[in-house]
């Protein structure tokens, strides 16, 4: 099959189409003929060299870890996936590829409405954003700021956040600040003079933190957040333990998963791709994210 790998860490020139064995359907497992998948700034970190557990061990490596398609095989014991079904789900440094094999535990049906590109883009992202909206225990009445509003989890912590009733404020580029009103949050610019303008939409201060962005964004949210205030981070992990942060890492299952999509069929929840690329060009899927101004998701079209 071809997949996007690398045989060295760099920028987004090493990452190859190269021809790797087809993967086989184990026991508990599907085999998935991908249609679209996702990318992170999480895989472009491994790109570039972050350690990571899990995956190829050796080069080349694949990249990749969100995923949709049509299942094509069935492990022996593996139930609830016939061949034929549409499914989306998550498997870990494999799915930047023509076929991917993974355990029914990953997987959940891909709701009918739901266009391939933001099904493959949608499981890492959004578990994350649950994720974090879970630990910092949103709830109603609060006023939430989301750095980097706009982008993958941004957009549906945003979106999760405000359904709770709390209030959302979100730090986005002016060109994303109609995007964030769509999804119900209140817009600010990021950069130079962030504190005064959060002050001006939430003078009393906030009081939860979501930092999606790093880049000093902990250190700018300090002296907003009010007494009992909680903060987290999903990048910033290095500044965390010194401004009293949280650590907030992806807790992924089906369950979870399920219920994101649910609130995907009823049109609860929105997901934007703002660019796809085909797998041939997944380099320049790779120089996409690397701006910082995606908004929503970027995805790979596989077949």
């Amino acid at each position: 099959m071809k997949a996007a790998a690398i045989n060295s860490h760099g920028g987004p020139e090493v990452v190859e189409l190269l021809d790797i064995p087809t993967p086989q359907a184990g026991p508990g497992q599907v085999r998935v003929r991908v249609r679209a998948a996702g990318i992170q700034p999480f895989d472009c970190a491994v790109r570039r060299g972050l350690p990571v557990r899990g995956g190829d061990p050796d080069f080349p490596k694949r990249i990749g870890n969100d995923f949709a398609g049509v299942v094509d095989q069935v492990g022996e014991g593996a139930e609830g996936f016939p061949v034929g079904s549409e499914v989306l789900g998550w498997c870990l440094m494999a799915c930047h590829a023509e076929y991917v094999v993974v355990p029914t535990e990953q997987i959940v049906a891909k709701p009918a409405m739901m266009p391939w590109e933001a099904a493959g883009a949608f499981a890492a992202s959004a578990q994350t954003a649950s994720t974090a909206v879970e630990d910092l225990a949103v709830r109603a009445g609060d006023t939430l700021l989301v750095h980097a509003a706009a982008g993958g989890v941004g957009t549906v912590a945003v979106q999760l956040a405000a359904a709770l009733g709390a209030t959302v404020v979100g730090t986005a580029s002016p060109r994303n600040h109609d995007y964030l009103r769509a999804l119900g949050a209140v817009p600010v610019a990021y950069g130079d003079g962030l504190v005064e303008r959060v002050r001006a939409v939430a003078p009393a201060g906030v009081t939860a933190v979501l930092d999606c962005a790093g880049r000093g964004s902990l250190d700018s949210s300090a002296p907003l957040l009010a007494r009992s205030g909680r903060m987290g981070t999903v990048v910033d992990f290095d500044r965390a333990d010194a401004v009293g942060a949280l650590k907030i890492s992806t807790r992924r299952s089906a369950e979870r998963l399920g219920a994101l999509t649910d609130l995907c069929a009823r049109g609860a929840l929105r997901i934007e791709v703002s660019a796809a690329f085909p797998l041939d060009r997944a380099a320049d899927a790779h120089r996409a994210v690397e701006t910082g101004h995606a908004r929503g998701k970027v995805a790979i079209v596989v077949a």
